[in-house]
């Protein structure tokens, strides 16, 4: 498959399909704590980086196959979908296909662009991320584009809200002695009241990052950050769905799909796409002599990678 990958386990969303619209790491970010690595193109411009009827003829085909239907087809990946100009059509068309549920993963960045925030508008989930409201924050650990400015993607955020009827559930990923201050946690506070998302998604480091000097909080730390939030607050890491199972019938392939788009741990791996573990230490083995796999060690354990 060229743009759609998964199903894969997502602590968000359940069993997700997901649906690559730019190459991989074409983004407005290059955030320090990427599992994809370095973004490789910063980048504002929105064109249509790949043939949208390519992209829903795809997914048209791979649905017939799937035994088991995801929770949601999930625009995101490689990259940051909201840069692809097609990205109304590609939604629309979708849900003309079918009547699973479309979600938007997006790093919030262009929502200032009424063209962006109509283009969203036909998705049923969007999942923005915000991990500071600091100007000086924003630029180490966000790296954006040099042209972004954090106070214009705040308000783009709350004008998107005023406009979008479906569900907005808002990501803030922590990192160690970056942005989870007390002061910053009441700054994104203030500013997430104003946005009113439905839910408010805690979440911090469990992948190898895009540069080392970065490190995942504690789980006591997110719950004491938790509870500055409110009722709407979730913490998001370290919750696999038990029952998330793949879809497919080749197994190696599904493993080398997943771990060339993301880095993942062997339980995550076996949980995720629903291989056996003694099954799938031979296929990464497999994997590993081909060249294709390798392996790096963050946070005490293994993650497996592809080339």
């Amino acid at each position: 498959m060229k743009f759609i990958f998964g199903p894969v386990a997502s602590r968000r969303l359940g069993r997700s399909l997901g649906v690559d619209l730019v190459p991989y790491k074409t983004c407005s970010f290059d955030c320090l704590y990427c599992e994809l690595g370095t973004t490789t193109n910063l980048t504002l411009e929105r064109k249509m980086y790949s043939a949208h009827q390519e992209i829903i003829d795809e997914l048209k085909d791979y649905l017939k196959k799937l035994a088991l239907q995801p929770d949601y087809i999930t625009l995101g990946g490689s990259g940051e979908p909201t840069l692809h100009s097609y990205l109304e059509t590609i939604i629309t068309e979708i849900k003309k296909l079918t009547s699973i549920p479309v979600a938007v993963l997006t790093n919030s960045s262009l929502l200032y662009r009424a063209d962006v925030k109509e283009a969203l508008l036909p998705a049923d989930v969007i999942l923005p991320s915000l991990d500071t409201v600091s100007p000086s924050l924003f630029t180490f650990l966000n790296r954006p584009h040099s042209s972004l400015d954090v106070k214009k993607i705040l308000q783009g955020l709350i004008d998107f809200r005023k406009l979008f009827t479906g569900r907005i559930w808002l990501e803030i990923l922590f990192c160690r002695g970056v942005n989870d201050s007390e002061e910053e946690v009441m700054r994104l506070r203030e500013v997430i009241r104003e946005i009113n998302p439905d839910k408010i998604q805690l979440n911090t480091l469990d992948r190898p990052p895009a540069e080392d000097n970065v490190f995942p909080v504690s789980r006591e730390e997110l719950e004491r950050i938790k509870k500055f939030f409110g009722e709407k607050a979730e913490i998001i890491t370290g919750s696999l769905l038990e029952d998330a199972r793949g879809c497919t019938a080749d197994r190696k392939k599904r493993v080398y799909n997943l771990v060339k788009r993301r880095p993942c741990t062997f339980d995550a791996l076996s949980l995720t796409l629903g291989i056996p573990k003694m099954a799938l230490m031979d296929l990464i083995e497999v994997l590993k002599n081909e060249g294709k796999v390798s392996q790096r060690l963050y946070n005490n354990q293994v993650h497996y990678q592809g080339r």
